[in-house]
């Protein structure tokens, strides 16, 4: 019989397996969806309509998952859901759902309509930046850092010499990379921070002179306003914000105003100190998560909320789900294992993992011994629906995502 489990990661493969066995054109549309598998998580619904939810999922075949409470009909109870069914029975239950009185009910067809359509295809598809576009679902783009700090924690900061940084970013753009990331502080667990004015001094020679030399978009990597409005001027077209907006009140009209691409990072004070360990650097060994991938949509939702109010245009965010960032290595990793979740936000997913501490534990090595352990967190970060990577070995990078990209097609 040579039997085996079929897995498609897309639609595409598992008409590719229907069309093989050879059934009519009109039945293969008709099967496709019915092979297509979601589960759906969804919060704050009330108790009347977790009820029909249920009712409606498992009359099509499906489960919905609810608190005791519902089952209770406790009074003004609120509950998370897990919807779980094919492609199939989502499109059933939403036409139901849409000839339902409750507002509720109608909320939830909106978001499920929203959120099956965003586990393909970011919300804006492409984006066009310093007159290059940038088409999200034909290839993986690569971000090369430049640290232009005298800490930075991969080794490789240039520690004010222009020159240097300079020659790295030409380099850079010589391999292949699709950006330059200027950062002139380092945010590594433990680092000292740094005054606007020396941020400034550091990153803007840096930047006058790549505009001269390249022309592919540069982002800044700043959470002061001060430093984003005096980069723009000097021909930035994105701003790397690790705060998410959150930090500075006048960054996102900063940004607006310019029409500046912007990339919002999660990240939260981790509730213990850092700790420092030989070869492996500093890393957050305490960082508290009622629920670790749902809290950082959530974080995520509120920076796209605050640069949408802003004026800042959808095609223009991207989201980053700060690996390292207020998380312990071993947050960091189920972020990896679940990144996939992130697409449901909708935009584009930049990831960081380049070097990192989390990496360094596991391999017990220095930053600059960990270039095949980025090189697996990278393919497997791609894999899980990274848009863009931001690395500090762009050549092996390159390598990494066309490899990649090639297998995931």
């Amino acid at each position: 019989m040579n039997g085996r489990i079929i897995t498609p990661n897309s639609e595409k493969i598992l008409l590719e397996e229907i069309a093989r066995i050879g059934p009519e054109q009109v039945a293969q549309k008709i099967m496709a969806p019915k092979g297509i598998f979601r589960i759906i998580k969804l919060e704050g619904i009330n108790c009347a309509a977790a009820n029909i939810l249920k009712q409606e999922m498992l009359s099509r075949g499906g489960e919905v998952v609810v608190s005791s409470q519902v089952y209770r009909l406790s009074a003004g109870a609120q509950t998370s859901a897990l919807l779980m069914g094919t492609m199939a029975q989502f499109r059933e239950l939403i036409s139901k759902l849409r000839m339902q009185s409750l507002s509720s009910l109608q909320s939830v067809a909106d978001e499920l309509v929203r959120l099956l359509s965003s586990a393909g295809s970011p919300v804006g598809t492409h984006t066009r930046i310093d007159g290059i576009d940038f088409q999200w679902n034909a290839r993986t783009y690569v971000m090369g850092i430049i640290n232009v700090t005298p800490d930075s924690f991969s080794g490789d900061g240039t520690n004010g010499n222009i020159e240097k940084a300079v020659e790295q970013g030409k380099r850079f753009a010589e391999s292949g990379a699709d950006f330059l990331d200027i950062g002139g502080e380092s945010t590594a667990p433990g680092s000292n921070p740094v005054s606007a004015e020396e941020e400034i001094s550091r990153v803007i020679p840096v930047l006058k002179k790549l505009r001269q030399e390249t022309s592919i978009p540069i982002s800044i990597d700043t959470s002061k306003s001060e430093v984003a409005k005096a980069a723009l001027a000097e021909g930035a077209g994105i701003i790397n914000d690790v705060w998410g907006l959150k930090k500075d009140d006048r960054m996102k009209n900063v940004i607006s105003r310019e029409k500046a691409m912007v990339i919002l990072m999660h990240n939260r004070h981790a509730s213990e100190e850092v700790r420092f360990e030989n070869k492996i650097g500093g890393f957050y060994q305490g960082a508290d998560y009622s629920d670790l991938i749902g809290e950082i949509c959530n974080s995520l939702r509120e920076s796209i909320n605050l640069a949408l109010e802003a004026g800042i245009e959808s095609e223009k965010i991207l989201i980053d789900p700060g690996i390292g960032f207020g998380k312990t290595p071993e947050q960091n990793l189920q972020v990896l294992r679940r990144l996939p979740e992130l697409k449901s936000l909708g935009y584009p997913i930049l990831l960081g993992t380049s070097r990192k501490s989390f990496i360094g534990r596991i391999l017990k090595r220095h930053p600059n011994e960990r270039l095949f352990g980025t090189a697996a967190s990278i393919a497997l970060g791609i894999a899980g629906g990274a848009n863009i990577v931001r690395v500090h070995d762009v050549e092996e990078m390159m390598q990494v995502a066309c490899i990649a990209d090639a297998i995931l097609v």
